[in-house]
């Protein structure tokens, strides 16, 4: 009964969009003085929950990612990806994905994909023809691609709750990421080859030459944060403070950064920090406080009185992550449920880095969909339309995803094969 009053405040405090870290806090630290604990503990507990080196690499691929958005580097992106495949039926929907892909090892964050390339692609795709829930679509699933593909704010997030290797999850995401790509290219050719009111845009060789040359630099951005990783050159912590460094360099070189933009950039980035923070701090505590009152070993002991399969455990943990990520933030769900799940996951036998791929796929797949879904209303409130119009313009992307989300349960290989062949 103490849990589910626990959770019917949590729920209600949502349901008033009071911010996802207070009401998971206010309930908890009510609960703590109700029950005659002590709230120095609860204050050590939250504050040893942030207080571990992986964790630091979050801020840092943040600030990463708010460097890039300031520097331009997803137009320079945009201006190539469009020189290259804009004379395609349907280009601009290639050039969304590949923009998307191209970022994402720059940002980490669905939310800054979405925000920084929304403005700028979708009014272009509406003025070649496209249909305006189209372009909205495209743009919010191919944003999905930044949380998978290193470097993962999620997984840094999960590999520090879970004590796994970030340099492994971040290989295993390598590959889903690239086939999230293709497979939304897939849905851009089913859903364009019919359509007669697009225009293809003029190929022009030397505009090519002019948007390539200017890609060169962001070009090493990969090289240069997951190459050290994976060659044990760097951590994802140093990995990401060099990445920063290097792209903030990139931003000078261009002048598309002054040193009167530090203040604004450092802000941005604490602002984003401080918000992840407050949430892992306070679903550390929750999580605490369900140990207590025995959720997990009950949990536990359900699912392993369902199935002794890892494969259907991994079929029900992924069902569970899509439902939660339609109510709750992706963060908040991972600090919350991962000790919940690790345990049952060794249990059975099912490797940590593919339940980690699982989750962090799933989550982001309910970034698309309401009632929260935080990619919705970012393009919703960019590009001033209706958070419905976004939905219904996202609903032929989901399909690929969640057909992927399928094959990497039913074929571990997909995840798992680079890790093993790179010897993490």
């Amino acid at each position: 009964m103490t849990v589910f009053l626990l959770l019917a405040a949590i729920i209600a405090l949502l349901a008033l969009r009071v911010p996802i870290g207070f009401a998971f806090l206010g309930p908890s630290l009510l609960y703590m003085m109700v029950e005659g604990q002590s709230l120095g503990q609860a204050v050590r507990l939250m504050s040893n929950s942030i207080a571990s080196f992986p964790l630091l690499a979050v801020p840092l691929f943040i600030l990463l990612g708010v460097i890039a958005v300031h520097a331009g580097i997803a137009a320079r992106i945009y201006d190539f990806a469009m020189a290259l495949l804009g004379r395609v039926r349907g280009g601009l929907g290639y050039v969304n994905v590949g923009v998307s892909l191209g970022f994402s090892w720059m940002s980490g964050s669905a939310v800054a994909d979405a925000a920084a390339l929304g403005k700028v692609q979708v009014p272009q795709m509406v003025r070649y023809g496209y249909s305006k829930p189209f372009a909205l679509g495209v743009t919010g699933a191919a944003a999905l691609i930044a949380p998978i593909m290193p470097p993962s704010i999620p997984a840094v997030i999960f590999s520090g709750q879970a004590a796994v290797s970030t340099g492994k999850l971040f290989a295993a995401s390598v590959i889903p990421a690239l086939l999230m790509a293709l497979g939304l290219c897939i849905a851009v050719w089913v859903l364009t080859r019919h359509d007669d009111n697009i225009q293809q845009v003029p190929f022009d060789r030397s505009r090519l030459a002019a948007a390539a040359r200017g890609v060169v630099g962001p070009a090493l951005a990969p090289v240069i944060i997951l190459g050290g990783i994976l060659s044990g050159a760097f951590t994802p912590t140093e990995a990401a403070a060099i990445g920063a460094g290097y792209m903030f360099v990139l931003g000078l070189v261009y002048r598309t950064i002054t040193l009167r933009d530090v203040p604004r950039i450092l802000s941005e980035s604490v602002t984003t920090a401080a918000s992840i923070m407050l949430i892992v701090a306070s679903a550390a505590l929750l999580g605490y406080i369900l140990a207590l009152e025995r959720v997990p070993q009950l949990l536990s002991e359900a699912v392993l009185g369902f199935t002794s399969d890892g494969t259907v455990y991994l079929v029900l943990v992924a069902v569970l992550m899509l439902i939660l990520g339609t109510v709750m933030d992706a963060t908040a769900i991972l600090v919350l449920v991962i000790p919940m799940l690790m345990p049952i996951a060794k249990t059975l036998d099912v490797d940590p880095i593919l339940l980690g791929v699982v989750m962090i796929l799933s989550l982001m797949i309910g970034l698309l969909t309401p009632p929260v879904g935080t990619v919705l209303f970012v393009l919703s409130a960019t590009l001033k339309v209706p958070v419905g119009q976004v939905f219904r313009g996202s609903l032929p992307f989901i399909v690929p995803l969640l057909v992927l989300l399928v094959a990497i349960i039913l074929v571990p290989g997909i995840a798992l094969w680079l890790p093993e062949q790179l010897g993490l």
